[in-house]
C-alpha cells in the first residue's frame, strides 16, 4: 500500500537518494503508523477491560507510544529537508537520526515500564478473564504489526532511513509481545496456568533488547561511523578506474543524514604528468563521485615520484618493512632527501585505531624497520590513524 501511494505521489520513476521522494515515504509511513497504531490500542484497551490482562494493557500503551514515536519520525522527516542555512550549513539531515533516537528511547522507557508492571504481575497474580473478541483482537494486531515491520523495513533500507529501521524494529518487537500475550491468554483458558506476568516478564525484555539495538544503530552515525564496505568499494574502484591515479589514500566520508555525505580523499598521480591534464581528471572523479552517490567530493591530488628507480625500490622495501608491526600498516607520500652521511626518508604511515602501539612507539619501530634496511637511512615520519580502511 505506501508503494502503491508513493506511486500515485512520486510517479513510477524514484531516486531514492532524492530529498523529495524520502520524505515523502517517510511522511506515508509515519501517517499510517499513527493511525494503525490508533487502531490497535483501542482494540487492545478494550481487550484488556474485558479479561483484567495487565499485560494486554500493558501491550496496548505500547502500541499508543508507537503512534507517539510514529509522530516523532514524521516531523523528523519534514524537518530534515530544510534546507542548509547559515547556522547548519550542512543542512538539516542528522535530524532523521535524532527521530529514530527518540524513537528507539520510546521503545526503551515501555520496556521499562512493562517490566515493573510484569513483576508486580508475577508478585500479585490476578485472574484472566477469556473473550473471544479479545482474541480476534489480538490475532488481528499479531498481522498488522508484522505488516508494520515488513514495510517499514522495506521502506527504510529503500531510502537507507535509520529512523525507519528503528520503528520497524519496534513494530517487530510489538508483534513478539502481542503473540506473546495471545499464548499467555490462551494457556490460561485453557490449561488454567496464569503466566499473564511471566509473559509480561519476557515481552519487557525483547523489548529492552530491541530498543538498545535502535539505540545503537541511531547513536552511531550521529557519533560519527565508518561508512558500509560497499561504499568505500564503490568510492575506490570507481577513484581507480582513472588510469592516471595511481592510489588513494586518507579517505575520510563525513556523514550529515541520509543522503548528505562529504567525501574527501587524496589520489596519487605521477609528479611527471601534466598538471592541468591530470587536475582535469580529479575534476571528472569528484563529479562521478557526485553524480554516482549523490554526495559533495573534494580530491587532492598528490604528486608521487614514479620515474626514479631508486625511490621506487626503496619505497617497496619501506613498505613491506612496516608490515611488521600490522599486515594493515601501509606508507603513502615517501620522499628520499639525500645528504653527504645520511638519508632520510620521508612518508605517512596509515595505521588502524585497533593497533595499540602508541605514536613514540610506532615511530621507535619504524625507525628500527628503515636503519635495518640501511644503516644511512633516517625515517622522518607522520603518523595517520586509518579512519576508513579502503
Amino acid at each position: 500500500m505506501i508503494a502503491w501511494l508513493a506511486r500515485l505521489f512520486l510517479g513510477r520513476e524514484q531516486d531514492f537518494r532524492d530529498a523529495r521522494v524520502r520524505q515523502v515515504y517517510g511522511m506515508l509511513c509515519g501517517a499510517m503508523g499513527i493511525a494503525l497504531n490508533l487502531l490497535l490500542f483501542a482494540g487492545k484497551l478494550l481487550a484488556s477491560a474485558w479479561t483484567g490482562s495487565v499485560a494486554m494493557a500493558a501491550d496496548a500503551f505500547n502500541n499508543l507510544s508507537d503512534a507517539g514515536s510514529s509522530v516523532v519520525t514524521l516531523v523528523g522527516f519534514k524537518l530534515s529537508r530544510q534546507k542548509p542555512d547559515t547556522e547548519h550549513p550542512f543542512g538539516h539531515g542528522r535530524i532523521e537520526y535524532i527521530a529514530g533516537l527518540v524513537v528507539a528511547m520510546a521503545i526503551v522507557l515501555m520496556g521499562v515500564e512493562l517490566l515493573k508492571t510484569s513483576v508486580e504481575k508475577i508478585a500479585s497474580p490476578e485472574e484472566i478473564v477469556f473473550h473471544p473478541v479479545s482474541l480476534v483482537i489480538l490475532l488481528a494486531a499479531v498481522a498488522v504489526k508484522m505488516y508494520m515491520a515488513f514495510y517499514n523495513r522495506s521502506v527504510g533500507q529503500k531510502i537507507d532511513s535509520a529512523a525507519m529501521r528503528a520503528t520497524a524494529a519496534d513494530s517487530l518487537s510489538d508483534t513478539a509481545a502481542t503473540g506473546a500475550v495471545l499464548v499467555a491468554t490462551l494457556i490460561s483458558h485453557f490449561a488454567g496456568i496464569n503466566l499473564d506476568g511471566w509473559c509480561g516478564l519476557l515481552v519487557a525484555l525483547f523489548i529492552l533488547w530491541t530498543g538498545l539495538r535502535a539505540f545503537k544503530e541511531t547513536v552511531d552515525p550521529l557519533l560519527g561511523q565508518p561508512p558500509r564496505k560497499e561504499v568505500i568499494d564503490h568510492i575506490g574502484r570507481l577513484v581507480r578506474s582513472h588510469p592516471e591515479i595511481i592510489g588513494m589514500h586518507d579517505l575520510i566520508v563525513h556523514d550529515y543524514g541520509p543522503g548528505r555525505m562529504m567525501i574527501s580523499l587524496h589520489a596519487e598521480v605521477p609528479a611527471s604528468g601534466d598538471v592541468l591534464a591530470l587536475h582535469d581528471v580529479i575534476d571528472n572523479a569528484e563529479r562521478e563521485l557526485r553524480d554516482s552517490l549523490g554526495c559533495t567530493a573534494v580530491i587532492h591530488m598528490d604528486p608521487v615520484v614514479t620515474d626514479d628507480a631508486l625511490t621506487d625500490c626503496t619505497r617497496e622495501r619501506v613498505a613491506e618493512a612496516v608490515k611488521a608491526l600490522d599486515e594493515r600498516v601501509s606508507i603513502h607520500d615517501f620522499r628520499m632527501v639525500s645528504g653527504p652521511t645520511h638519508t632520510n626518508l620521508i612518508f605517512d604511515v596509515a595505521v588502524p585505531y585497533d593497533v595499540s602501539l602508541s605514536e613514540n612507539e610506532i615511530r621507535q619501530r619504524i625507525d628500527h624497520l628503515v636503519r635495518a634496511l640501511d644503516e644511512r637511512y633516517f625515517a622522518v615520519v607522520e603518523i595517520d590513524r586509518v579512519y576508513i580502511e579502503a
